[in-house]
């Protein structure tokens, strides 16, 4: 059995993805890389996903698909996934060399009794930015040791788990019945929201793993890119709110999971109704209020938790001005935690 599997799900990504598999190949044969070519047709990614599976055999597997989108791709590499552990490294991000080595060393202490989940910190590679943010866990998880839930801290809003922080457990995962929707961006939430009830040992290793970039005008967290596609960011938030109402009485009794996945859906909801108010037209602040409205119909002590907490009446100021205040607040959270 391998170590650690990898998917790197490819999409006309062939500008930049040897660079990522690259970073990869530092793990030997302890690692598998799973490089899934989305249908891609515009570029050579499949020719490069074959040289490269040709060149490191035994290491890198090149799995092809009809286009599916990112979360089909992290599907099928998980299907394909022979290793104890698994995690996903988007085609243009790339790992760190030393980070990597520690990280491989330190699931190498718990093969015989395998951790859940590994957190790692990550690092917003922005383009042109002098300074690089990185999104760490120190003041909340504790660090080298193994903990649960029960054990760990408070998350401050807007530190959250990102799918760059996480290794999860292959079986894990897959018994946890994840399945990501095809054809829709902004699964990364999901893939990091719905397995956490089934995650029990947990640890975190304080080291900057993962680098993140973030800047192309194409790239999917582009602002205007999400606001040009906030039907499926509402899509995938309307899954995460259907999942949280049907765990919560399950996880109500764990207190931290409980916070971590509610804070956690008022982000999200918080993100679909800033991008509305973004765009600015009549039609979005309709959808805007039809989505409340809906989010009540399915569940309304939810919906009356989120949309009476401090970002729910936020995101819903009435009239220009409010709106004004909510645009104010988003950017000022821009700068703070880098995003976008």
């Amino acid at each position: 059995m391998k170590l650690l599997s990898f998917a790197v799900p490819c999409y006309n990504s062939a500008a930049y993805m040897e660079n990522c598999v690259n970073s990869l190949l530092l793990g030997g044969d302890d690692v598998e890389i799973i490089v899934v070519d989305d249908g891609s047709k515009k570029d050579n990614t499949a020719e490069i996903a074959d040289r490269l599976e040709s060149e490191h055999p035994g290491i890198v597997k090149a799995v092809h698909q009809e286009n599916g989108g990112h979360g089909e791709a992290v599907n099928t590499g998980l299907k394909n996934a022979t290793g104890l552990y698994f995690k996903v490294v988007d085609s243009d991000d790339k790992v760190d060399p030393d980070a990597y080595k520690k990280i491989l060393e330190t699931l190498k202490k718990f093969i015989d009794e395998p951790l859940d989940m590994l957190i790692s910190n990550y690092v917003y590679d922005k383009e042109g930015a002098a300074h690089k943010h990185v999104m760490q866990y120190r003041s909340v998880l504790p660090k080298d040791k193994v903990f649960s839930w029960d054990t760990a801290g408070h998350f401050k809003k807007g530190q959250y788990i990102l799918m760059h922080s996480v290794i999860y457990r292959t079986e894990m995962l897959k018994e946890s019945g994840l399945k990501l929707p095809a054809h829709t961006f902004y699964v990364d939430s999901i893939y990091v929201f719905n397995p956490m009830p089934n995650v029990k040992r947990m640890y975190y290793l304080d080291v900057d793993f993962y680098l993140y970039y973030i800047g192309r005008d194409d790239q999917s967290v582009n602002e205007k890119v999400m606001i040009g596609r906030i039907d499926q960011q509402m899509r995938v938030n309307n899954i995460m709110f259907d999942y949280f109402s049907a765990k919560k009485d399950e996880i109500k009794d764990h207190k931290a999971l409980y916070s971590y996945m509610y804070n956690y859906l008022e982000i999200i909801t918080t993100i679909t109704s800033v991008l509305l108010i973004l765009r600015g037209d009549k039609e979005a602040l309709k959808i805007k209020k039809d989505y409340w409205d809906n989010l009540k119909d399915r569940d309304e002590a939810l919906y009356s938790k989120l949309r009476h907490g401090f970002l729910g009446v936020a995101m819903n100021l009435p009239g220009s001005f409010g709106r004004g205040i909510s645009k104010f607040g988003y950017r000022v959270c821009q700068k703070i935690f880098k995003f976008n």
